[in-house]
């Protein structure tokens, strides 16, 4: 038997804001191989389906890629529809096209259906357009994340300081170094940034300050995914807790960094 594989698209974790494909799937599956991010609001629509967690999570003990491909073409052989549930959109810091091309290596069909990236999640629950008339015409969505044994490229800063509005994903643990390299390229330190955490969840937390105080503002967050967002759109954003100009008002914050 040569099953159909499907990269589904989860969304950032609610699961009335998944597409009406992504639904039909997930209630139709034999088998959902899913992400550490896919929410069990999501996982509870597949009573019918086994279950397989293959999720990562920086700086946690998570599945090889090179194992979730293998497990992913050996489960597609035998059973007729796989789902591969992804948090955010397949196609967007996802390792989709990994696991397409072992599936196409392995002569198994697979598909993909989008999903909300946490990005445009984010942007509306706070009511702020990461594209605005006269103030953003331009969105990069980026990560400094890289593979173990890798070293990150300089790319990911340069396109932030080239944005209107930047989105920076798995970012939370390089915080110092994100802030010092963005400040060494140029970008205001005045320049408002947005943390999001558990986007589109019961505990979605949001706090807000200058990019100058990054780190401190990392420090405010949970445990949860988060992602920074930066821009002068976000100026006046609506958060549970904005620090843009607190130092005025009560003097200047204290660091935790040097």
């Amino acid at each position: 038997m040569i099953g159909q594989v499907y990269l589904v698209g989860a969304g950032p974790g609610a699961a009335d804001l998944l597409t009406v494909r992504a639904l039909r799937l997930i209630e139709r599956a034999d088998v959902i191989l899913y992400d550490a991010l896919v929410t069990d609001e999501i996982l509870a629509l597949a009573p019918q389906a086994k279950m397989v967690p293959v999720g990562k999570r920086g700086g946690r003990v998570s599945m090889d890629q090179a194992l979730i491909n293998r497990l992913l073409v050996s489960t597609a052989s035998k059973h007729k529809l796989v789902v591969r549930l992804k948090g955010g959109d397949p196609m967007l810091f996802g390792r989709a096209h990994e696991e397409i091309e072992a599936c196409v290596q392995a002569g198994i069909p697979v598909s993909v259906v989008p999903g909300i990236t946490a990005a445009f999640g984010a942007a509306s629950a706070l009511s702020t357009s990461l594209t605005q008339r006269g103030v953003s015409r331009s969105v990069t969505f980026v990560t400094p994340t890289v593979a173990r044994g890798s070293q990150a490229s300089p790319a990911w800063a340069k396109a932030v300081a080239a944005a209107d509005t930047a989105v920076i994903y798995m970012g939370r643990g390089d915080a110092v170094w994100i802030r010092d390299t963005l400040l060494n390229l140029g970008m205001p330190a005045t320049l408002p940034v947005v943390l999001a955490e558990d986007v589109s969840r019961p505990s979605s937390f949001n706090v807000k300050g200058p990019l100058a105080d990054l780190p401190d503002l990392a420090l405010k967050v949970g445990s949860g995914p988060v992602l920074m967002m930066i821009g002068e759109v976000f100026a006046e954003a609506k958060v549970d807790v904005d620090m843009l100009g607190l130092d005025q008002m009560v003097g200047p914050l204290t660091s935790s960094v040097g």
